[in-house]
């Protein structure tokens, strides 16, 4: 039955999961991926901001006529864009310089105000500048490395219809990238909560092996490794590290797309990555679930297609 919404922000979430077929071999657990690029705004990031605005209004701090400036490294802000454009408010993204064309253009179609920092100094520097600009009077910077209300949407939303999907038999491990730490952190909970067995897997660049007590360092898979340990990140939540080159994570994701039919980010490619790094070490029996957190035609710019003819 088709249904009537009231708002475009009422079609996030209850996204679909897919189960792999042809790139996991014969005798490895199943692996699953939670297609979340089926949000109206195309990525994972499409919560966080609903949650973060919706709690902005309820306590206060963000009030009719407001402008609202965040530092994200692409998705969210577009997230914030979409959600902002929904409910009036103007909307300000701060973001290094090497994020992909196709997100700038995203987000401006927004309708939002775009402000480029050198992308030599990562996310740090987007914060830095977004920070400063937020002690305007009628500005609200949601924060999303640090806000509660970004890991509690996961634990609440995307961690339930996990859930609701597996069941009581649940899942053996669930594998997820690393940026503001919120997917990891919320679902995680959830997570352990019900499957008290499951493993989780943290993924992060091996350019910036930060979770890991490592150097941070410039790297191609936007939207995790942010060069810091983000205050939302539980760092007790993951059992186990698994670092990807970018190199690799670019190739997974095209693997994705030929093998699979998913045309799907690099961080994607990190995660599903690491995903049959486990299923291949679990074997047969066994289920691995992990996040495609957006669509890959946000990077047709990048080298993600820099395909040789």
């Amino acid at each position: 039955m088709t249904q009537i919404f009231n708002s475009v922000t009422e079609l996030i979430g209850k996204t679909p999961i897919v189960k792999l077929n042809h790139m996991v071999p014969e005798d490895a657990a199943d692996v699953y991926v939670k297609l979340e690029f089926f949000n109206p705004g195309g990525s994972v990031k499409d919560r966080i901001a609903l949650n973060m605005i919706n709690q902005a209004e309820k306590s206060g701090k963000l009030k009719t006529g407001d402008t609202i400036i965040e530092p994200t490294s692409g998705n969210t802000g577009i997230g914030l864009a979409m959600v902002g454009a929904a409910k009036g408010y103007k909307v300000v993204i701060v973001m290094p310089d090497t994020m992909s064309i196709e997100r700038r253009k995203l987000m401006k179609a927004y309708g939002a105000e775009l402000l480029l920092t050198p992308g030599s100094e990562g996310m740090k520097g987007a914060i830095a500048k977004a920070t400063e600009l937020s002690k305007t009077d009628g500005y609200f910077m949601p924060m999303q490395f640090e806000n509660p209300a970004n890991a509690e949407t996961h634990e609440k939303t995307t961690g339930k219809e996990i859930q609701d999907a597996f069941g009581p038999a649940g899942l053996d491990v669930f594998v997820a990238g690393v940026g503001t730490g919120g997917t990891i952190t919320g679902v995680g909970r959830e997570l352990k909560r019900v499957y008290p067995g499951i493993s989780i897997i943290a993924v992060e660049p091996t350019e910036s092996p930060v979770l890991e007590g490592g150097t941070p360092g410039p790297h191609k898979i936007q939207g995790i490794g942010a060069g810091f340990v983000p205050k939302v990140l539980d760092t007790e939540i993951y059992d186990r590290i698994i670092a990807v080159p970018s190199d690799t994570a670019i190739e997974t994701a095209r693997q994705l797309a030929i093998k699979e039919g998913l045309l799907a980010g690099i961080s994607a490619g990190a995660a599903v990555y690491a995903a049959l790094v486990i299923a291949k070490e679990l074997g047969v029996g066994k289920k691995v679930l992990t996040v495609i957190p957006d669509n890959g035609e946000r990077y047709l710019s990048t080298a993600l297609y820099e395909f040789s003819e």
